[in-house]
């Protein structure tokens, strides 16, 4: 497999990167927006750490779903250890995603001039596909094949696509619906800086899935059988 194979599309996962970022920064400068402290750690600290843990997570994604792909790298290093490794790093990157996203929140808090009942109320009306989502794939999906199984292992790549609980209702459950817990943080505590903070993530796994994702599933279902994967996505 050729070198070429590990960087495809990336160069346009830095341009569309940059393009969002460029615009997050400008709107982060804006004056007051990331006034305040949590855990004796200032605002704009926690908010710059909730955009970087995102952009680490999806490079970590890449890294290993592309040399697992097309060297086995992991699995010829690791054995079957390569899968939960690679998992590990992924639950841990999660886990940082969502720990500084509700630290920004919290530090700022109170920053969105808006009824805290009517957010409190948006917040539990997004939960409820929330939960579905994750329910669905611990339920239907499986969280194996939701981090990315079938770059380890071929068995995987036979199975069916899954039509049944929220992915009757669009082909993406995890990036549609289930990514919708990054603006929870921002409307339980209305913080401007959480919320733009859940506009970048929720935008950004767009930029994985295209560039990522999408390109590997044409190389491990075939192009046919992937793209009618992405309809009604």
């Amino acid at each position: 497999m050729s070198r070429d194979s590990i960087y495809e599309n990336q160069g346009l996962h830095f341009l569309l990167l940059l393009a969002l970022l460029l615009p997050i920064g400008w709107i982060s400068r804006a004056a007051g927006f990331l006034d305040g402290s949590c855990l004796g750690v200032s605002t704009a600290t926690w908010f710059w750490l909730s955009i970087l843990f995102p952009v680490l997570h999806q490079v970590w994604v890449w890294i290993c779903w592309r040399m697992e792909l097309h060297y086995q790298w992991l699995s010829r290093s690791l054995g079957p250890r390569g899968f939960t490794v690679y998992g590990a790093g992924f639950a841990l990157l999660s886990f940082a995603r969502l720990f500084t996203l509700t630290t920004t929140a919290v530090a700022d808090q109170g920053s969105l001039d808006a009824n805290r009942g009517l957010l409190t109320a948006l917040a539990v009306v997004l939960a409820m596909p929330i939960f579905y989502t994750f329910y669905s794939v611990g339920r239907f999906f499986s969280y194996r094949r939701a981090l990315g199984i079938d770059h380890f292992d071929p068995a995987y790549r036979t199975k069916p696509f899954v039509r049944e609980g929220i992915f009757r209702f669009t082909r993406n459950g995890m990036y549609t619906f289930g990514l919708m817990i990054v603006w929870l943080p921002g409307l339980i505590w209305a913080s401007k800086a959480a919320l733009l903070s859940a506009a970048f993530s929720h935008l950004y796994i767009w930029v994985h899935y295209y560039c990522t994702e999408l390109p590997d599933m044409r190389r491990i279902y075939g192009a046919a059988r992937a793209d009618e994967s992405t309809k009604n996505s």
